[in-house]
């Protein structure tokens, strides 16, 4: 039987988190930079609500599409929301003091170029942890089931 997936590559779940991914931060990065620049918001608000936007992209298409989960939407979406506030969290605080530690010793008058690194490198973070949480805890591979990494 031909593969609908397009190809072998679709058929591990951490590609398919990936694309997911690219829409997702189009979406939350394309909000976290319009509230930063454009409004004036603060880091944690623009952070805040532009992943929080990007999180309710991700937990459709990652439940649908990523893991093809059959898990109940009432557990799946406290354990998401758990998920990813802890990704959050750790990420964006461990990239605001790299970045500014970084930032800081390279450029002394630094301003907004911290802030702007601090978003880059919390993305990366954040996309790691929030895999594993998604795939081990959110949506857990069912038993049978050929979900790859």
């Amino acid at each position: 039987m031909k593969n609908r997936t397009g190809g072998k590559w679709m058929n591990h779940s951490f590609v398919r988190f990936l694309l997911v991914g690219v829409v997702n931060t189009l979406v939350g990065l394309g909000t976290i930079y319009l509230l930063l620049h454009g409004t004036g918001a603060t880091y944690w608000v623009a952070t805040f609500l532009g992943n929080t936007i990007g999180a309710c992209v991700s937990y459709v298409l990652n439940r649908v599409f990523t893991f093809r989960s059959q898990s109940p939407v009432r557990g799946s979406i406290l354990r998401f929301t758990a998920v990813i506030l802890a990704c959050y969290v750790l990420a964006y605080y461990a990239a605001i003091r790299m970045a500014v530690w970084g930032v800081h010793a390279l450029l002394p008058e630094y301003g907004q170029a911290a802030d702007d690194a601090a978003v880059l490198i919390g993305t990366g973070l954040y996309t790691v942890l929030n895999y594993a949480g998604q795939r081990w805890l959110v949506f857990p591979p069912e038993k049978g089931i050929g979900n790859h990494l």
